[in-house]
C-alpha cells in the first residue's frame, strides 16, 4: 500500500504524544497499527500471546524511529490484561489511548457445529477480553492522561447473520453493544469509545478461513465495490485516526472500513 507518510513531513504526527496500547500487536491488523502509531508520534505499547513476534514488531518500530515495548499479555486470563495495561502506565507515565484488536477465530461452520470449548474460547477473547481490557484501560486514562479514546476492532460480521462463524459474528456483535455502552457511559468524563468494523483483510485470520473454505477470498471480491481486500495498514489508519483528536466529537460509532460491501 502507498505510504502517504512522507519523510519530509514536518508536521506533528496524528498521534503525537500519545501513549498507546494495542492488543494482538504480534501481526496482521495489530502490528501493522504499532508500525503506525510509532510513526505518527505515540509511544507504544504492544500486547499478545506470541514473544517472538511481539520482539520482531517491536525492533522493526524502534529501527524505524519509534518508541515501542511489549508485554506478553493473553486476552483469556484476567490478570494478564490488567498487568498489560498497567505496564503501559509504568513505562510511559500514562495511557491515553487503546486499540483492542486482538481476536480469535475458530472453524467456520454453521451454529449446531459450532463446540461449546470453541464457543466459550471466543467469549473469553473477544467479549470478555476487551471488557476487561477497557475496564483497566478507562482506570488508567482516568488516573493518568484524564481524558483518551479507545477503538475496539469489531468485524462486518457483526452487522448481519453470521451463518459461517455465528458464534464469531455473535461476540463482535455484543463487542458492537459494549462499545456504544462504554461511549455513552465514559462521554462526560471526555473519554471516546468507538469500534471500527473491518471487511475482509489480508492477515492470518481470514488465511486459516479460507483453509476451511478455499476459494474465500475469490468469493468475497466481487461483492465488494472497491474489488479487492484490504491491506492491514488500511485498517489501521481508520483505527488512528478515532484515536487521534482529529476525531474529537466522535463517540459511539462503529465504523465500516469494508470497501464498501456492507453499503
Amino acid at each position: 500500500m502507498h505510504n502517504t507518510h512522507s519523510s519530509n513531513d514536518t508536521s506533528p504526527g496524528l498521534l503525537a504524544g500519545k501513549a498507546a496500547f494495542i492488543t494482538g500487536a504480534g501481526r496482521g491488523i495489530g502490528a501493522a497499527a504499532a508500525r503506525l502509531f510509532a510513526r505518527e508520534g505515540a509511544e507504544v505499547l504492544l500486547a499478545a500471546r506470541t514473544q517472538a513476534q511481539l520482539k520482531e514488531v517491536t525492533e522493526e518500530v524502534r529501527a524505524a524511529g519509534g518508541t515501542a515495548a511489549y508485554v506478553v499479555c493473553d486476552l483469556a486470563d484476567p490478570d494478564s490484561v490488567r498487568a498489560a495495561v498497567d505496564r503501559a502506565v509504568e513505562l510511559y507515565g500514562r495511557l491515553d489511548v487503546a486499540f483492542n484488536n486482538g481476536a480469535a477465530i475458530t472453524p467456520p461452520g454453521p451454529l449446531d457445529q459450532v463446540s461449546q470449548a470453541d464457543f466459550d474460547h471466543l467469549y473469553a477473547v473477544n467479549l470478555r477480553g476487551p471488557w476487561l481490557a477497557m475496564s483497566a484501560e478507562i482506570a488508567a486514562i482516568r488516573a493518568t492522561a484524564g481524558t483518551g479514546a479507545i477503538v475496539n476492532n469489531s468485524s462486518v460480521g457483526s452487522w448481519a447473520g453470521n451463518p459461517e462463524l455465528p458464534a464469531y459474528g455473535a461476540m463482535k456483535r455484543a463487542l458492537n453493544s459494549l462499545t456504544e455502552s462504554a461511549a455513552v457511559t465514559y462521554g462526560p468524563e471526555g473519554i471516546r469509545v468507538n469500534a471500527i468494523a473491518p471487511g475482509g483483510t489480508v492477515t492470518e485470520m481470514i488465511r486459516t478461513w479460507e483453509t476451511y473454505s478455499p476459494g474465500l477470498v475469490e468469493r468475497l471480491t466481487p461483492r465488494i465495490p472497491l474489488r479487492r481486500t484490504a491491506d492491514p495498514e488500511e485498517i489501521a489508519q481508520a483505527a488512528a485516526w478515532l484515536l487521534s483528536d482529529r476525531a474529537s466529537y466522535v463517540t459511539g460509532a462503529v465504523l465500516k472500513v469494508d470497501g464498501g460491501a456492507r453499503a
